[in-house]
């Protein structure tokens, strides 16, 4: 196999988890090598995600790592042998590579929970409201990106309105629902895609109100992308730096944890949409 100059973030989990399998085993990349009939630098370039790696190959390593988790073993192996090129792709080079594998990630993922306080979710947007929020960029952005950008977002709401819908819950606070972004029709547009989407069985949208007394458990937005298997989930997150992706499993547990409180305490699917629908009258 070649090798790639920029791997995706799914690439790299793959070659993380495959990292993480061996030093659970305790061999070095050398030991690892030997136990293929391979060279160490072929080792760490797999576990670099620079090369890809056979199915069957992958599935010799986990003999020798002494995995016994035959779901995880088929999930990765499943990662291994994916070649799909998806309609993110022509997107590569004209958008930040954050937005293609975050799209990746969703193409594969097995459920998608969003917690949002100040903008609506990006799958739940209008291209209306889209732009407007894109529009606030600054610095500016020029028209071409502007326009990609949007047109990108809501390429990613197939995997709602698609063939093979993925279920999908969402938490969202009073807040972002009465911002105003792009202006009252816009926000009118907004609040009846929300409430039409969440009829669908397999969309669940959940309000935070104003007056819900203490809540403090959540204090940024979270994007929980949901793997094969539990191990192969991912966390989200818009950081002052950046895009911050979380993947270790004590600290998938912690957002786990975060986003069923979040819902507990949250307005029930019905009283969500109520709300909403109440909303939508007042503007």
């Amino acid at each position: 196999m070649g090798t790639r100059r920029e791997p995706t973030l799914r690439q790299r989990r793959l070659a993380q988890e495959l990292r993480r399998l061996r030093e659970a085993a305790g061999l070095s990349a050398r030991e690892a090598a030997a136990l293929l009939g391979v060279n160490s630098v072929q080792i760490s370039q797999i576990e670099a995600g620079t090369t890809g790696v056979s199915e069957e190959r992958l599935r010799r390593l986990a003999v020798h790592y002494a995995c016994t988790d035959d779901a995880l073993v088929d999930a990765l192996a499943a990662m291994a042998s994916d070649r799909v090129r998806g309609w993110w792709e022509e997107y590569r080079g004209r958008l930040p590579t954050a937005f293609l594998d975050l799209s990746e990630l969703e193409h594969h993922a097995a459920c998608r929970w969003d917690v949002d306080f100040l903008h609506v979710p990006g799958l739940l947007q209008t291209e209306d409201y889209a732009r407007a929020l894109f529009s606030r960029r600054v610095p500016e952005l020029p028209g071409d990106e502007l326009g990609l950008r949007v047109r990108h977002r809501m390429q990613r709401g197939v995997i709602l309105e698609g063939p093979r819908p993925t279920p999908y819950r969402a938490v969202v606070h009073e807040a972002a629902l009465r911002i105003r972004v792009g202006g009252r029709e816009v926000m009118r547009g907004q609040l009846a895609r929300i409430a039409a989407l969440s009829e669908t069985g397999h969309v669940t949208v959940r309000v935070i109100p104003f007056d819900l007394e203490e809540f403090a458990d959540v204090t940024a937005a979270m994007v929980y992308v949901g793997g094969a298997v539990p191990r192969l989930d991912t966390v989200v997150r818009d950081g002052p730096d950046g895009v911050v992706v979380v993947d270790s499993e004590a600290r998938l547990a912690v957002f786990r944890t975060l986003f069923h409180r979040v819902e507990a305490v949250s307005l029930d699917p019905q009283r969500s949409r109520d709300f909403i629908h109440g909303l939508a009258k007042e503007l």
